[in-house]
């Protein structure tokens, strides 16, 4: 009798090994995900009927705080984990890239970087962060940070 593997292991999705390592640090994960275009980030909660999804954000959302260069670049997915962080305020959570590789200066790494600053408490290893430099090559960078901060600070009022 053959098995048959889980359909999102056989379609390269999803690695059971790592989740279930993930869960059981029984801290909510923030989760990357890296598409063509854009960077989406989550902080997800396990719970038995299904993961719950507490805060997300997206490159897709900078442009309402007067970004105006690409979605898809090392800046803008340090952008997107600030903006996370704002929104979700101080929690702990685990680093999840999924099956993306793990290459040294990735946008995942500079997202997951961006968290960190705002306030997420994370692990994360200092040397495979991106350069400075590249984080803020974008000459529009530092008003969209700052637009970042007004926001949520105005809303905390």
């Amino acid at each position: 009798m053959k098995t048959v593997e889980y359909r999102r292991k056989a379609e390269n999705k999803t690695n059971y090994k790592k989740r279930l390592r993930l869960l059981l640090s029984r801290k909510p994960r923030l989760v990357v995900r890296k598409s063509n275009k854009n960077y989406t980030m989550q902080i997800i909660k396990y719970e038995p009927k299904g993961d719950k999804v507490i805060s997300s954000a997206s490159t897709t959302e900078l442009k309402k705080y007067g970004w105006k260069g690409a979605t898809s670049n090392t800046s803008a997915a340090y952008l997107a984990g600030y903006l996370l962080a704002k929104k979700a305020g101080s929690i702990e959570a685990v680093p999840d890239i999924g099956m993306h590789a793990s290459v040294k200066g990735a946008g995942i790494f500079a997202a997951l970087h961006g968290s960190k600053q705002g306030g997420i408490k994370i692990n994360l290893n200092e040397s495979i962060l991106p350069d400075e430099k590249k984080i803020k090559a974008n000459k529009n960078f530092e008003n969209a940070k700052k637009a970042i901060e007004a926001a949520q600070w105005t809303k905390k009022k």
